[in-house]
């Protein structure tokens, strides 16, 4: 019972958060984004056609969304109840790390710079490794099959709304905690090694500073229905909501693409870029796996329909790679 509590308290904390996506500050903040993005496309303005756009309740009350919101509340229960005591820590791994470049390369004098350059370095490490490690694991979800079965879940959302970022499967919830914990401790590691203990993070309000303005810049649109295109130049750089919402298109011609968090740089050394200025029409997306997905109607099958179809995958490739060996005999 005192986990279910602490779970809803949590919960209820999230908009005062500013490393929640879901942040009061970064929600109020898309709004005006929005304003922009609607004249853009409509060439006036009216607020209470905005209003009835914005707020549109046949994406808000969609079925879709309704399983977005209950799946927020069940997988903070799975987490607190589950998975936190499996969760590894970012220290062990810090200290374990920054050893490993002690025996490899010798113990080293640190760096003479400034507190201010440490921190700005510290700053840039941390986010470049958490966008890169969200990039690739990302990426693997997609293209390994029986990874895919579980991040399917958050591909399976027909509409989008900012609660549908907490769309996810526990086992990928998972995933990304280990990746948090080890990126964070290899940054943190390599920091200590060339700069001594004194490390601290440019931060605001205790979210890392580049985190924090690139959420404030609209990050809740990714998950909504507002097409937000930051220009071709800027999103050679930097994945605008609008490639995020390309992201999620179930148009075959748009899968696996724009798997980047904040920079846009690793799609394009991946092969997997598309900026919002391909699409000629964003009316036409349709978000989704598929237009015939039926394998997530409920929430019995969003939570154990992917271990079976996962099982399967690994059966099949297991059966493919010893009818291959056979054939090579």
């Amino acid at each position: 019972m005192d986990i279910i509590l602490q779970s809803f308290t949590e919960l209820l904390q999230y908009p005062a958060n500013a490393n929640k996506r879901i942040f009061f500050v970064y929600l109020v903040a898309s709004i005006p984004l929005a304003i922009i993005a609607y004249f853009q496309f409509n060439r006036s303005f009216n607020l209470n056609k905005f209003s009835r756009y914005l707020f549109n309740k046949k994406i808000w009350l969609a079925p879709s969304a309704r399983q977005d919101y209950a799946i927020l509340v069940i997988n903070k229960l799975i987490k607190n109840i589950l998975l936190l005591p499996i969760i590894i820590t970012m220290a062990p791994i810090a200290i374990g790390f920054s050893g490993l470049l002690e025996q490899v390369f010798g113990t080293m004098e640190f760096l003479a710079v400034s507190p201010l350059t440490v921190s700005i370095i510290f700053t840039v490490i941390l986010f470049v490794f958490d966008d890169f490690s969200r990039f690739l694991l990302h990426y693997l979800l997609h293209k390994i099959p029986a990874l895919w079965e579980f991040h399917k879940v958050h591909h399976s959302a027909k509409v989008l709304t900012p609660m549908t970022i907490y769309r996810s499967h526990p086992v990928e919830t998972l995933l990304y905690a280990f990746r948090m914990a080890i990126t964070q401790g290899i940054a943190v590691g390599l920091s200590y090694y060339l700069f001594g203990p004194t490390l601290q993070m440019i931060d605001i309000l205790g979210a890392n500073i580049f985190v924090f303005v690139f959420n404030f810049m609209g990050s809740n649109l990714r998950h909504s229905h507002v097409w937000l295109s930051w220009g071709k130049v800027v999103e050679q750089w930097l994945i605008s909501p609008a490639m995020h919402q390309i992201h999620h298109s179930n148009t075959p011609a748009h899968f696996d693409r724009n798997m980047g968090a904040a920079l846009a740089i690793w799609d394009r050394l991946f092969g997997c870029y598309l900026p919002a200025n391909k699409v000629d029409d964003p009316t036409t997306i349709k978000f989704g796996i598929s237009r015939k997905n039926t394998e997530h109607l409920t929430l019995l099958e969003i939570y154990f329909m992917p271990f079976k179809l996962s099982m399967q995958a690994l059966l099949q490739k297991r059966f493919i790679q010893k009818l291959g060996n056979k054939k090579i005999k």
